[in-house]
């Protein structure tokens, strides 16, 4: 490759961009704000949402059924690691870039841009889930008070196509047509990410202050949910429907643990308002090891409860568009009835994601933010709000592209890729800290990961890889794609920006040879996302090459277009000079 992408960036240089006066953030959150919304964050769509289809399965994994439980304990270890790692970063880096400025200041500036984009996949991406599954929990609501809000304009085509009646029968009674074109779009989802986003233009302190409102009310109704269930549901019974309790075997039990991690995700998301706090160096890790704590024993609790009132042969009848409402849908199993019950549980599921919708979409724009602070991003990134002392511009141009995409994207496509991402960019902040210990062993670190600077983080690193052995293939091509996108982007635009690249003489402009590469890895990420995404890489190159085979005419162009990407891109590289 190109000279100085893996040069690190100093932590003193780090700490004083973050101290300009122009940039800087307002200080205003202390310990238990930081809790707070660590809870507001991981309690939400992952225990409303995913739930169901971690017990039950779906075409590409096994379900874990009752041993969901189990998936959850599992899934909470592989956090404990990563938490303790971000915790000694935080207090140490209280800098709103999260594991972005982690590894810019541990592995180099390639790494950090990959990091920074991956994160999208986190946030943004995380979003657009919580915002559709919000969306669901939210039309279920306006259903128990007696209000039908049109089923076409709160959800996406491809949903609506798998819902029976929705598009194949008499399609002009349930919703408008341009020509032959049926008209369909979450217009809920993207509505609520637009609120969320005034809120957090607005202020940090306002929005801490709504969050903390909604943790308390999402408590209560988890609590409520409990209490229903035991009430239609003796504990016997319960235990009976546990029974076995590991119908698929640790397969079923490790897959489960894949797919419920989406439901941990949000505890790293309290880094990012490092800037914002009082006192970081104390405030972070209490806020980050406290809410993981907590959450982990109400989803322990949760699970038991769900599998205890539905047994899993009948879970797995189900079908997907139900199992996106899996609490609500365990609820009309044991008390069909119970309308009213059904209508508080819809409730807290909304309040629910309406704090993890205000978390993430807090947290996607400071990631934003410090990458133009580096110049990895365009300076209009790195603006401040003159009055609310808020990054608006990142702030908005978040929430107009979550909104967007939670407008017309399905759920299932958007978790698994949520959740391969933010396992990958965990590996790396674990990485990160023995790299750091060694490289710069004197720097005050408040808190420090036990037991040394190599057996807790590469426990977390190799257990993050671990997960994401059990995510589907579709999730892998999807993310490499993702990452290979990312690349045009750097290339074309913030290896020549950066302010590490402008001290060390690269051009002021970007070079005819590296667009050329640019192009070339946008055609590699053009064929990712072109080929079947459910098939494996020798499974791909048969169907590529057998014109019987099913999805031979995407295997096939697909593979010709990322062959055409890496001879552009090498083409490109060869001919750049070094700097």
């Amino acid at each position: 490759m190109f000279g100085g992408i893996f040069r690190t960036k100093d932590l003193n240089a780090i700490l004083a961009a973050a101290d300009r006066p122009e940039t800087a953030l307002r200080r205003s959150l202390g310990a238990l704000n930081v809790t707070l919304l660590g809870i507001g964050a991981i309690i939400g769509a992952g225990i409303f949402a995913t739930v169901g289809t971690a017990a039950a399965g779906d075409a590409a994994r096994l379900g874990a059924g009752p041993s969901l439980t189990l998936s959850f304990v599992i899934t909470a270890a592989v956090c404990a690691f990563t938490a303790l790692c971000y915790a000694e970063f935080a207090s140490m880096v209280p800098i709103s870039g999260s594991a972005y400025t982690y590894s810019y200041a541990t592995l180099g500036e390639l790494i950090a841009w990959i990091i920074g984009w991956d994160l999208i996949i986190e946030y943004a991406i995380g979003n657009v889930a919580v915002a559709i599954s919000w969306a669901n929990y939210f039309r279920t609501l306006l259903d128990s008070v007696g209000i039908n809000f049109p089923q076409w304009l709160a959800v996406d085509y491809r949903t609506a196509a798998k819902i029976p009646g929705l598009l194949e029968s008499a399609p002009h009674v349930y919703l408008p047509f341009v020509g032959s074109v049926p008209i369909v779009c979450n217009l809920l989802a993207f509505g609520i990410v637009m609120a969320i986003t005034t809120i957090l233009v607005w202020g940090i302190r306002e929005s801490a202050g709504f969050n903390a409102l909604m943790v308390a009310v999402k408590i209560v109704v988890l609590a409520f949910f409990v209490a229903v269930a035991v009430h239609f549901v003796s504990p016997s019974k319960m235990a009976e429907n546990w029974v076995p309790f590991q119908p698929n075997g640790w397969t079923g039990t490790l897959a489960g643990a894949a797919v419920v991690f989406f439901a941990y995700i949000g505890f790293d998301a309290v880094s990012t308002v490092a800037e914002e706090t009082r006192n970081p160096s104390r405030d972070l890790p209490i806020g980050i090891i406290a809410s993981l704590i907590i959450c982990t024993i109400i989803y322990a609790v949760v699970a038991a409860v769900f599998t205890g009132i539905l047994p899993y042969a009948e879970l797995k009848q189900r079908l997907a568009t139900e199992q996106a409402e899996p609490l609500t849908m365990a609820l009309q199993h044991v008390a069909p009835h119970a309308t009213w019950a059904t209508g508080i549980v819809a409730f807290g599921s909304v309040v629910a994601h309406t704090a993890v919708l205000l978390v993430f979409q807090l947290g996607q724009p400071r990631i934003f933010f410090s990458m133009a602070r580096d110049g990895l991003l365009p300076p209009s990134f790195a603006k401040v709000h003159p009055r609310f002392r808020t990054p608006h511009v990142t702030t908005i141009v978040t929430g107009l592209c979550v909104g967007g995409l939670a407008s017309v994207a399905s759920i299932d496509e958007m978790v698994d890729l949520t959740n391969i991402g933010t396992l990958f960019a965990f590996v790396l902040v674990c990485i990160g800290i023995p790299i750091l210990r060694f490289r710069d062993p004197h720097r005050r670190r408040p808190f420090r990961v036990p037991f040394g600077p190599l057996l807790l983080p590469l426990l977390g690193a190799a257990s993050c890889i671990g997960l994401m052995y059990y995510l589907p293939p579709a999730s892998w091509w999807r993310f490499f794609g993702w990452l290979v996108l990312g690349l045009t982007v750097y290339t074309a635009y913030g290896y020549t920006r950066s302010t590490i690249g402008r001290s060390m003489g690269r051009p002021l402009y970007t070079p005819l040879a590296l667009k050329v590469s640019a192009v070339g890895f946008l055609l590699i990420a053009a064929g990712m996302f072109t080929i079947p995404h459910n098939l494996s890489p020798s499974a791909l190159l048969s169907t590529a090459t057998t014109t019987a085979l099913e999805g031979h005419a995407r295997a096939l162009g697909g593979l010709i277009t990322m062959g055409a990407g890496v001879v552009l891109t090498l083409a490109g590289l060869a001919t750049r000079p070094r700097t």
